[in-house]
């Protein structure tokens, strides 16, 4: 660190309220900032010239940038339970109390290691020296993982609140600078639904320490009069401190808000009801992306020296944070733009050096300016290497040859503090690669363009290549009005402002990616493309000769734009070294995908409030407190808590669920069904698309009818089952088993988009929505007829397998007469907030009867009677429909088929001895068989069960019971050829050593032929 850092901050200018300091601390040192800083700047200020040292050799680094580029000051904010790992000090705000540590004291193990054995780690050392063994992989794995130096997770548990939101407007814009400050004037004005995101605390980007002046005013006296006007529209949403991380199908955008990151620690606390972050899904009609461009650093020998920076990051600290981060600056540049650096630099009071520019007669306005100025410019010369070991103390400068070879002169040395470099200008075309736009190398920008979009988004300003203010301000405004005329709002032919701005012309650039040394590059100091990675020219030149050509592999065998980086700063610089390698252009070569964040996300932000009790939720139906008055047993199924079984004092569990199944079959039950999955299938297509998922048929259901459908996988096996009922001529209602809900919903909703898009269907989760009273058993009809006066409940009116419309208890309703008990049975659904009146209702009516609630087991007891399977436990995901005794619910002659229907007909599907659904009875008809025991073929009265038994077992037991309508065991299994073994003897083997005889039977033990469901 440097002494007299305190002098570092001008007297004057500066956008930051000078009368209220704040204090931090950085590495456990006391420092003093202002309000409106960064972390960089006050660091920069007190004199901080050591941030970080590097992934792999340990080099001192300092900071370079001023924004999302800056690949070096990767500090940890706060302590405990508050720290945030891996955040960039240049987007920091400073508040009071702020704690920061950098990686500084971690890597000083690592900088001994890299000065000493640098040569023996190039790129991919890693692969060739730790990955074999194993045993020596996980040996090193923890401690380069600790050289990394990549920061420490928070100590706890987070105390702070994350939200989500879903959002919807008519025009999205990234980017708060001059072109996206100009689309949203065009926007918001013609009435669209606008929201401007932008990452700083203020908007304006570049215009925040731009000395220019637009329409005859200077630039931030015109933002203030825009962002003043902007304010007024109520169409507008702004956030700042948020970035459009990442862009989505279908114009689905993701933001992340900081909303309180930049308050201090005290005062986040207290207002718990401002979350610390907020991600922002966002559905957009239009997008502009106005992202600005990042400036490219000159690769040169040592040229992570601290005191290297960006000639822009020079402009920023200079005019926005009054901060002078030296005293003797050299610039070094390849174009005209990097000159107002040496201006601006100039005007703090600082000397500058020279300038040492790229091409060989600079004669601009801006380079005749700093001529004017008395600084010296070295025209066809490059800053070959940065002299000083802890940071710049010299540039090391040499003639340059016109075909990029070696240095062709004499080497001259500049003494200096700081090294200004800028080899041009790459465009922020992330999201728009993100959304499907390929980069286009341009050899007039010296850069990467988007290319055709494929979404309806369009580049503005300097993220589409346009580095002048005036046509910036030009492209955002004409992007914003055909944005907003797109989405329904406006005239995009409507005429423009001029922009009038008195920047001077400027001329071409030369593109210069790799500044030559007079040694060779594999003798020359460290080149460094990537400086967050430690990725040299070297190694990226190695890769070359051991065979790599893709620069995805590349990118992945150097670790070039790894990391919170993402290439923004090293990408462009990586490619063209590569190319010149292969002997390709840079076109040619191409540029690696640019893959969301765009800037890290906190895994708090991506949770939301789902954490805790909410990361899982419990589901609760509307009639779950009365339940549990009840004294209800509960039984999670699909997050759901269901009533197992209802216990009276002193009963047994086997004692309960008898009670209530003699209830269903002799009198009146009741069971809450509302757990059942259901989705609203609506659309002209919506018959024939259910014809392609089930396998029965759904073309001919009449209006008001049900009919049970089975679901197969791909692969033929049965996937889900329920009963469909056609509500009207395109609208259907699908009941799911409560488990499987959400993943045939996302089956039905994979089929839709991905395969069968041309049709006009919509698949819509209600099982919310409804509250399900199965109303079951002989009395039931009686007891719904006391409830429903507006519907003829007689069997000739309202036969099986049909659905009504009528009221329950004056609450509008929708019944179903199907039945999973095998007795009479009506379905009641009603709107969920109706649910417990209704309820509350069907019981007063059945109190005559002596209704009586039944739970979950009852409900397993009373299906497995009738021989009703239950997917997922008669059921592994190997069964098919005929497997089951389904072949009755598949109809194989439909002109397009089914899911699963030609994979029926594979071998395997038809082979002999298949496991096949049985049902069984115990010799003793006393032992209720364990559910998944094992059945095996009798053997005699030997009890022991042999290890090769089990291996040649005949099957086994899905569900078990007993049965108090047939007063008896019961049991259902999948045995092998079961179907053609009826009246066979096998044996289960029990845990105790006990062997029990069980008969094969049919799976439907009561009422084989149905007539108590029909009523």
């Amino acid at each position: 660190m440097a002494a007299g850092g305190s002098s570092r901050r001008l007297a004057n200018g500066g956008r930051f309220d000078r009368s209220k300091p704040v204090h931090f601390t950085f590495d456990g040192r006391p420092l003093q900032g202002y309000r409106g800083d960064t972390l960089a700047s006050a660091l920069l200020a007190n004199g901080v010239e050591v941030v970080a040292r590097s992934f792999k050799y340990g080099r001192r680094r300092g900071i370079v940038g001023h924004g999302a580029e800056e690949p070096n000051a990767i500090v940890g904010v706060g302590e405990g339970r508050e720290r945030s790992p891996n955040l960039r000090a240049t987007q920091v705000e400073l508040f009071e109390g702020l704690t920061a540590t950098s990686n500084v004291s971690a890597q000083r193990a690592t900088a001994r290691v890299g000065a000493a054995l640098g040569r023996l780690m190039p790129a991919g050392f890693y692969y060739k020296i730790f990955m074999a063994p194993q045993a020596l992989w996980r040996f090193w794995e923890r401690r380069l993982r600790h050289a990394a130096g990549l920061g420490r997770v928070p100590d706890g548990a987070d105390p702070d609140v994350y939200e989500k939101i879903n959002q919807h407007v008519d025009v999205l814009i990234a980017g708060g600078g001059p072109a996206g400050i100009a689309a949203t004037l065009a926007a918001a004005r013609s009435g669209a639904r606008v929201m401007l995101v932008d990452e700083q605390a203020e908007f304006g980007g570049s215009l925040l320490a731009s000395t220019r002046h637009i329409d005859g005013q200077p630039a931030a006296q015109w933002l203030d009069e825009a962002i003043a006007e902007l304010r007024k529209y109520p169409n507008l949403q702004m956030l700042p401190r948020s970035t459009v991380f990442g862009y989505y199908d279908h114009n689905l955008l993701a933001v992340l808000e900081r909303c309180a990151d930049h308050l201090p620690e005290a005062e986040r606390q207290q207002s718990k009801r401002i979350p610390r972050q907020r991600l922002h899904r966002v559905r957009a009609k239009q997008t502009v992306l106005a992202t600005g461009a990042i400036e490219r650093p000159a690769v040169f020998a040592n040229n992570d020296r601290p005191g290297v920076m960006l000639a822009s990051a020079i402009s920023v600290y200079v005019n926005r944070y009054a901060v002078a981060p030296g005293q003797r600056l050299v610039l070094f540049t390849t174009n005209d733009h990097a000159y107002q650096a040496a201006l601006d630099w100039q005007r703090s009071g600082r000397q500058v050096v020279a300038v040492v520019d790229a091409r060989g007669s600079p004669n601009g306005a801006l380079p005749q300016a700093v001529k004017a100025a008395g600084v010296e410019v070295i025209g066809g010369s490059g800053v070959i290497e940065a002299i000083g070991r802890r940071r710049v103390r010299g540039a090391l400068v040499a003639p340059l040859s016109v075909d990029g070879g070696k240095p062709t002169g004499a080497t001259r040395r500049l003494s200096c503090d700081l090294i200004a470099t800028s080899a041009g200008w790459s465009p922020a075309i992330h999201l728009s690669s993100q959304a499907g736009a390929k980069p286009v190398w341009s050899e007039q920008a010296l850069a990467f363009l988007p290319g055709e979009p494929r979404q309806p988004a369009r580049s503005a300003g300097g993220a589409k290549g346009t580095m002048t203010l005036a046509g910036c301000l030009r492209e955002g405004m004409q992007a914003g009005a055909e944005a907003a005329a797109l989405a329904g709002h406006g005239d995009s032919k409507a005429p423009m402002p001029p922009f009038e701005t008195d920047e001077p012309p400027e001329e071409s650039s030369r593109g210069l990616f790799l500044v030559p040394h007079v040694l060779p590059i594999s003798r020359a100091p460290k080149q460094f493309v990537d400086e967050q990675l430690d990725v040299t020219a070297a190694d990226i030149e190695l890769a070359a000769r051991e065979g790599y050509r893709s620069v995805e592999h590349v990118k992945r065998y150097t670790a070039l734009g790894f990391g919170t980086d993402q290439g923004k700063l090293g990408n462009v610089n990586g490619i063209a070294i590569l190319a010149n390698a292969l002997g390709r252009s840079i076109a040619e070569t191409g540029t690696t995908q640019f893959r969301p964040a765009y800037t890290p996300v906190s895994f708090g932000a991506i949770a939301g409030r789902d954490v805790g009790e909410l990361f899982d939720p419990e589901r609760r139906t509307p009639m779950h407190d009365w339940h549990g008055r009840q004294g209800a047993t509960w039984e999670n199924v699909g997050r759901w808590k269901r009533p197992w079984y209802y216990p009276r004092s002193g009963e047994s569990m086997r004692e309960a669920v008898a009670r209530e199944c003699l209830a269903a079959r002799n009198g009146v039950a009741l069971l809450d069904a509302s757990t059942l999955g259901k989705i609203d299938v609506q659309g002209r297509d919506a018959a024939v698309f259910l014809d392609r998922i089930y396998t029965g048929g759904f073309l001919k259901l009449g209006v008001g009818r049900c009919r049970y459908g089975l679901m197969l996988r791909e692969d033929g096996t049965i996937f889900d089952d329920g009963v469909v009922a056609r509500l009207s001529e395109n609208r259907y209602l699908l009941h799911t088993t409560t488990g499987n809900a959400e993943a045939v919903l996302a089956w039905l909703e994979l089929w839709r988009q991905t395969e069968w898009p041309e049709l006009d269907v919509y698949c819509t989760s209600v099982t919310d929505h409804w509250a399900t009273a199965a109303v079951v058993g002989p009395q039931s009809r009686a007891v719904l007829d006391k409830v429903c006066q507006d519907a003829d409940l007689s069997a000739a009116a309202f036969p099986f397998m049909s659905v009504r419309d009528c009221r329950i208890a004056g609450e509008p309703a929708r019944v179903f007469r199907i039945s999973f008990s095998g007795e009479l049975s009506f379905e009641v659904n009603v709107a969920a907030p109706a649910g417990q009146r209704v309820w509350d209702a069907l019981l007063a009516a059945g109190e005559e009867f002596g209704i009586t609630p039944y739970g979950t087991e009852t409900m397993h007891v009373l299906r497995a009677e009738k021989g009703f399977i239950i997917v997922g436990q008669d059921t592994d995901g190997s069964m098919t429909p005929d497997d089951m005794g389904l072949a009755w619910a598949v109809r194989r002659n439909k002109r397009f088929g089914f899911l699963g229907d030609r994979s029926l007909g594979l071998a395997d599907h038809q082979r002999s001895g298949r496991l096949q659904f049985v049902g069984l009875e115990t010799a003793d008809g006393k032992t209720v068989l364990p559910e998944g025991a094992p059945i095996v073929k009798a053997t005699g009265s030997e009890p022991s069960t042999t290890v090769q038994e089990i291996a040649g077992m005949e099957g086994h037991v899905t569900s078990s019971y007993f049965s108090a309508a047939l007063n008896r065991p019961i049991a259902l299994a999948m045995v092998k050829a079961g179907r053609q073994r009826h009246a066979e003897v096998l044996h289960c083997p029990l845990a105790d050593g006990r062997r029990i005889a069980a008969r094969i039977v049919s799976p439907v033990f009561y009422d084989p032929d149905g007539q108590r469901q029909h009523g």
